[in-house]
């Protein structure tokens, strides 16, 4: 059996995308999740051929999500699942370790093929990024353009901002990462200097334009 893990907070969204999946007998949804943390746990559970993973999700985005089910199960092929089309989303998906890229309104037509692409070791992108768009946004990863402060961020500074532009305080921080308040204030402190922002509603601001939370 090719073992399927499912990642969105949409319940709607993953019903649909289990009954395209399940049409395969040789196929199966081991595992859904409605949030990053719970698809990583879940991940590391179940060791799965393939996870698809919703980009926005609460808590912890697409991206951090991606990293982390790369580390507990290396094995895992990621497919990232999305709205969201532009060259440099598509630089970091790649970057945190995805191997496809299906855009939502392509999933009905194209999540069997992107599977299958996958499981042949190959990557996936929806039709819509264009060949023209990947070859520039590689060649600008290359000569070391794109966003500089982003990738000075650690997995847990990426953490700390997604849960800050959401509103989150820092006690309940620290209670979801499991680390104490102080530490959560030396990650803002941290942050702030090395984003070069002086308040959460810039925090927020680059959150939303790095696509670590939503708008």
């Amino acid at each position: 059996m090719v073992r399927i893990l499912l990642a969105d907070d949409h319940e709607i969204v993953r019903r649909g995308l289990k009954a395209l999946l399940q049409e395969r007998p040789e196929w199966e949804v081991c595992g859904e999740a409605a949030n990053g943390r719970d698809a990583i746990e879940l991940a590391a559970r179940f060791q799965p051929e393939i996870a698809i993973v919703d980009l926005m999700m609460p808590d912890l985005n697409g991206l951090e999500t991606t990293r982390q089910i790369r580390k507990v199960s290396p094995r895992t092929q990621v497919l990232v699942f999305t709205m969201h089309q532009n060259e440099s989303l598509v630089h970091d998906v790649l970057e945190a370790g995805a191997r496809g890229y299906l855009l939502k309104t392509d999933a009905e037509r194209h999540v069997i093929t992107a599977v299958e692409t996958l499981l042949r070791r190959q990557p996936f992108f929806s039709a819509q990024i264009s060949e023209t768009v990947l070859d520039g946004f590689l060649r600008l990863g290359r000569q070391g353009g794109g966003n500089a402060a982003a990738a000075r961020l650690t997995p847990r500074e990426r953490e700390v901002v997604q849960l800050l532009s959401e509103g989150h305080r820092n006690k309940k921080i620290a209670q979801k990462l499991g680390i104490s308040i102080k530490t959560v204030e030396t990650h803002r402190t941290t942050l702030m200097r090395k984003l070069g922002v002086n308040s959460i509603v810039e925090l927020v601001r680059y959150a939303v334009r790095n696509h670590l939370t939503e708008p």
